[in-house]
């Protein structure tokens, strides 16, 4: 009895050691603007260049010879739709289309409407969008960041950035909105070296900011877009008034410790109609393992993946459009196949799919993990526009130990992609949420 009484209180002993150690908050860490560009560190470019989207003709050939001598596909097995990924009958549509209907030269002036810019910052050229709404004595004009994630683009935002840079009813505010490429997606330069991670494009587009004179600004993000929207708000509240994320997820040791124990007690942090979605935590984890093969293979294969990715433009496509497919496995329901393909072409012409998938690889490189950002909760006010068909849906309860200061939370029908899917929708939460802001309660 005495035996099994000090197992017990040694059980305790070191069951309370490892909580206090995952209760406890690393210091935010102090980021130097490193120099991810070739050479050494030297002055920064003040000058900040009008863009314009010109693809040669050289590059469009090569891609419509490449796609025209695709070899076939085997055909799927028998009764199956997209179970082992995207289905070869469906990538031949693709294709097909991508050959006779998709017009890239129209499409170009389609994303030429906006105003794309690029400046030079910690040694890379950054592209950015940057839409200016018209002056107005009525409205108070916001300064907003959108930041997108993989396999995503700047394209994204593009039925969203009219809603919010124009006047809305009832709204006594409009946006003015900033979309760069992520560092070594798109038209954005990658780093040259190892160690460009989250908390480092943090600082990087934390920059790009203030070179573009705004201080204090929102920010608005999803996928990746919304970890290092998360770690720019940690390492630099003073200029980021609060984060509106369309995707919150803390995969931490602590928050996996509550999963499991609400499970016992769903009905505690969940309402019945989206229970399934969250427990049983073993269908949950389970789910989460099948789908995120590709971000195991990426975080340490990049480069493989990428030789094979950026030489089949068929390939590519079917890598990238997999991740679009909706909860019913169709791909035009919500969106048009103009826009996913725009989507595609931004990684293949300027070939930064292998630069892309990097991320996944920097953000488990040791000058990340060293720094513990994922353990230091986000200061500032947080939105979460909950998409249900999302891949993740996160109960309040799960979040509040890294976003403290959760002030706003809407159950939304829709997915992954929500400002390309739902513009309308995604805008309008984040203007709710932004008037809960700047309410005298959260100003």
């Amino acid at each position: 009895m005495t035996g099994t009484l000090v197992l017990l209180i040694s059980i305790l002993f070191f069951a309370k050691k490892i909580w206090d150690y995952l209760c406890k908050v690393p210091p935010v860490p102090k980021l130097a603007n490193s120099w991810w560009g070739p050479g050494g560190h030297h002055a920064e470019d003040d000058g900040i260049k009008s863009l314009k989207i010109i693809v040669s003709d050289d590059v469009l050939d090569d891609l419509r010879h490449r796609l025209k001598n695709s070899r076939s596909l085997k055909p799927p097995l028998e009764g199956t739709e997209n179970e082992y990924g995207i289905n070869p009958n469906l990538t031949k549509q693709v294709v097909d289309y991508w050959l006779e209907k998709y017009d890239w030269r129209k499409r170009e002036i389609y994303l030429n409407q906006l105003p794309h810019f690029k400046t030079k910052i910690q040694g890379l050229d950054i592209h950015f969008i940057h839409v200016t709404p018209k002056s107005s004595t009525e409205h108070r004009i916001i300064p907003l960041l959108l930041l997108h994630g993989w396999p995503g683009s700047f394209r994204e935002f593009y039925e969203i950035i009219p809603i919010l840079t124009n006047p809305q009813n009832g709204r006594d505010f409009v946006f003015e909105v900033v979309v760069p490429s992520l560092p070594g997606f798109g038209f954005s330069d990658a780093a040259v070296r190892p160690g460009l991670g989250p908390p480092q494009m943090a600082v990087v587009l934390k920059n790009l900011m203030l070179k573009l004179g705004k201080d204090r600004f929102l920010v608005q993000a999803g996928d990746w877009g919304s970890v290092i929207m998360s770690n720019m708000a940690i390492l630099f509240p003073e200029h980021v008034i609060a984060t509106h994320n369309n995707f919150c997820m803390d995969l931490s040791m602590k928050a996996m410790l509550k999963r499991f124990l609400y499970g016992l007690w769903p009905s505690l942090v969940v309402s019945e109609k989206y229970k399934h979605l969250v427990f049983p935590t073993t269908k949950f984890l389970s789910g989460l393992i099948k789908e995120t093969g590709y971000y195991h293979i990426q975080a340490t294969k990049p480069e493989t993946l990428g030789a094979g990715l950026s030489d089949s433009p068929m390939g590519l496509a079917a890598y990238i459009l997999e991740k679009f497919l909706d909860e019913n496995g169709e791909l035009t329901k919500k969106f048009t196949m103009d826009s996913l393909l725009d989507n595609v072409m931004i990684y293949w012409v300027t070939n930064s799919m292998t630069t892309a998938i990097r991320l996944y690889a920097q953000a488990s490189h040791k000058s990340v993990k060293s720094l513990h950002v994922d353990r230091i909760p986000v200061p500032v006010p947080t939105g979460y526009a909950r998409f249900v068909h999302d891949a993740v849906y996160s109960p309040e309860a799960l979040l509040k130990d890294k976003y403290p200061h959760l002030i706003h939370v809407t159950d939304l029908e829709g997915g992954h992609f929500a400002a390309m899917e739902c513009p309308q929708i995604l805008a309008n939460d984040l203007c709710d949420f932004t008037e809960k802001v700047f309410s005298k309660h959260h100003g």
